[in-house]
C-alpha cells in the first residue's frame, strides 16, 4: 500500500527559521505556574496546503526565566505559512520553551478544530531531571 505522506512531509518545518523567543529574569522564587493561551494559532497542513487552526495552551513553571510575550506572540505567528504537522508544531513549541526559560516543568497543549470530522488535541510535557 502507497503512503500518502513521505518522509519529507514528516519532517516538515523542523527546521525552519522562527524568531527568537525572548525572556526576561524571573523576579520570584520557584512555586507559581504561568498559563499562556493563543486561541488563534495557524499553521499549514505540509501535504495538502490548507490552514490549520487551534488554540495553543502553554503551562510553564519557571525557574529563572520568564517569557517576554510579544517575542512569543512574534514566535506564534511565524507558523503561519510554516508547513508543518500539528504534531510537530506542539512539540516544536514546547523544544524551543524549554530552550529559552530551562522550566522546572512545562506542558504545550495544541486543540486543533475539525478536519473533516476529526478534532485533534496534542499535549507535549518536560519535567526537568525527566527524559523525554
Amino acid at each position: 500500500m502507497k503512503r500518502g505522506y513521505s518522509d519529507e512531509h514528516a519532517r516538515a518545518g523542523l527546521a525552519a527559521k522562527l524568531p527568537e523567543i525572548e525572556t526576561w529574569p524571573n523576579q520570584y522564587a520557584t512555586g507559581y505556574e504561568i498559563e499562556i493561551t493563543t486561541p488563534e494559532f495557524t499553521s499549514v497542513c505540509p501535504k495538502t496546503g490548507l490552514p490549520d487552526h487551534g488554540t495553543i495552551t502553554l503551562r510553564y513553571v519557571p525557574d529563572k526565566k520568564c517569557l517576554e510575550l510579544k517575542s512569543l506572540k512574534m514566535y506564534f505567528l511565524a507558523f503561519r505559512n510554516l508547513g508543518i504537522f500539528q504534531e510537530n508544531a506542539v512539540n516544536r513549541i514546547l523544544a524551543e520553551v524549554v530552550n529559552a526559560t530551562k522550566p522546572h516543568s512545562a506542558t504545550v497543549a495544541g486543540d486543533f478544530t475539525p478536519r473533516g470530522g476529526v478534532y485533534s488535541k496534542i499535549t507535549a510535557t518536560y519535567q526537568r531531571g525527566r527524559k523525554r
